[in-house]
């Protein structure tokens, strides 16, 4: 994933003077983003510090319904006229067509909770072609252990390459418990395994998973591979894919041992700048699944909870 200069997002215009206006307003009252963050809150509206900061950087704007309520009390927050942020968003960006790229993607470790670890984890591997990759679809399977364990995670992508070159997949795996041992990587299909680097200190594995051949512009290719943990398992609650690019199709399934299912499970979504949305959903046959639609960029999982 080569970087590339920043271009200023496809927003019909809007997205500069709206990022520059709430910039100055923020600037005007005088308060940091996690006092607007608990002001809003105090309003019964969740905003995250990532999504007020994407606001004003421009990277993102306010175009869901939750959101756009956001920013009306985001608007008596900072003290400015009704009215006089909103009005600089200009109509809805088009969201019917998926777009398989971003032309303002969020940075490799933007969802990741510490990303300066991941930054510097994913220096040692090539990266340069996850942008000319499209994501047409992706499944993962979450195997949970009698004892609540993650004790396995099996992945299935199928890649587009939208230029000749593209030679590998980059796996990021974070694990919560840093005194345990990370995953162990299993290419089984259409790859095999090059660098790798293990970050215990973090709970970080990053891996490449080498494709059988270099692909042509257009050519698709489908690969599995398998991240297994060694036992004692370390314990499970949740399990969220981060996409940086969107997926035309993403599918997740959690697993769970006939001894172990929760008594509680939601399935959570958030996309890029916008409020998180929450389903509770309900266990059968010892398993959950979720299916999301050109999704992306943004988070998509399952927490779950093992009492009352």
């Amino acid at each position: 994933m080569t970087e590339q200069p920043r271009q200023p997002p496809v927003d019909g215009g809007s997205g500069p003077e709206f990022a520059a206006a709430l910039r100055a307003a923020i600037r005007a009252r005088g308060l940091g983003l996690e006092r607007i963050r608990d002001h809003l809150r105090a309003r019964g509206v969740s905003v995250s510090l990532a999504t007020l900061s994407y606001w004003q950087s421009g990277r993102s704007r306010p175009e869901r319904r939750e959101s756009l309520v956001a920013l009306d009390q985001l608007e008596l927050v900072l003290e400015v006229p009704v009215g006089s942020l909103s009005g600089l968003l200009g109509p809805p960006r088009r969201r019917g067509r998926w777009l398989s790229r971003v032309p303002n993607a969020p940075e490799i470790a933007a969802f990741w909770p510490q990303p300066e670890a991941v930054d510097d984890a994913v220096r040692a591997v090539d990266t340069r072609w996850d942008e000319r990759l499209t994501r047409i679809s992706q499944h993962d399977q979450v195997f949970i252990s009698a004892d609540g364990g993650e004790r396995s995670y099996l992945s299935r992508q199928v890649l587009r390459a939208e230029a000749d070159g593209p030679d590998r997949w980059v796996v990021i795996m974070h694990v919560d418990e840093h005194d345990r041992e990370l995953p162990s990587i299993r290419p089984l299909r259409h790859c095999r395994l090059g660098r790798t680097v293990c970050r215990p200190e973090t709970g970080l594995l990053v891996a490449e998973l080498l494709f059988d051949r270099p692909l042509l512009r257009g050519e698709t290719i489908i690969t599995e591979h398998e991240l297994v943990n060694v036992a004692p398992y370390p314990s499970a609650s949740n399990y969220e894919r981060k996409f940086r690019l969107p997926v035309r199709e993403y599918a997740l399934e959690v697993h769970f041992d006939p001894a172990a299912v929760p008594v509680r499970c939601e399935r959570f979504s958030r996309l890029d700048g916008e409020a998180e949305i929450v389903q509770q959903v309900t266990v059968d046959a010892f398993s959950v699944h979720g299916v999301a639609l050109n999704f992306g960029p943004g988070r998509y999982g399952f927490r779950w909870s093992f009492s009352a």
